[in-house]
């Protein structure tokens, strides 16, 4: 995919990712501290990662497209190469989703009832939640930086340094 309505597809893809990540981390971290939760968002979880997911190679994908059709930057090669490293974080939240919502379909309604995996232990509990707030974290920095360097690669040259562009009278 290289072109939608004319623009290019990155431009638009990217707010996919941009949504998407951090609101995948921020549930994935609230369902994993907090089980019923998990229980609540149920298969949502793991959708919502999923979308996220594929949209990371679809956006990075559009993105070497676009880098092919602009003038060689370094800003851009170092956006391009940022935006490299998202996919592994995409993955994470995706596997950490699946998990906490297949656990949470595990753990017992209530007190007093088995199950195969006791969601509600507490190390269990703390090593999911570590796991998933350390994920959700380097996934949010990571679209961040990702975020900022495209705007400076797709900005630096673009803009005044004054509000009108006009000279001011001590210019001249």
């Amino acid at each position: 995919m290289s072109l939608i309505n004319g623009l290019p597809a990155h431009v638009l893809l990217v707010h996919i990712v941009v949504v998407l990540v951090p609101l995948t981390a921020l549930a994935l971290v609230v369902a994993a501290l907090w089980p019923r939760a998990a229980r609540r968002l149920g298969p949502l979880l793991p959708l919502l990662a999923l979308v996220a997911l594929v949209s990371v190679p679809l956006t990075t994908q559009a993105g070497e497209w676009l880098e092919r059709h602009v003038n060689d930057d370094a800003l851009v090669r170092r956006h391009t190469e940022l935006g490299d490293g998202l996919l592994p974080w995409a993955v994470g939240l995706f596997v950490l989703a699946a998990v906490v919502w297949w656990a949470g379909r595990q753990a017992p309604a209530g007190p007093g009832h088995g199950g195969s995996m006791r969601w509600s232990a507490l190390p269990v509990r703390i090593v999911v939640g570590v796991l998933s707030l350390a994920v959700a974290v380097g996934a949010v920095v990571d679209v961040y930086r990702i975020g900022d360097s495209g705007a400076k690669a797709a900005w630096h040259d673009t803009s005044s340094k004054t509000a009108t562009g006009a000279k001011r009278d001590s210019d001249s």
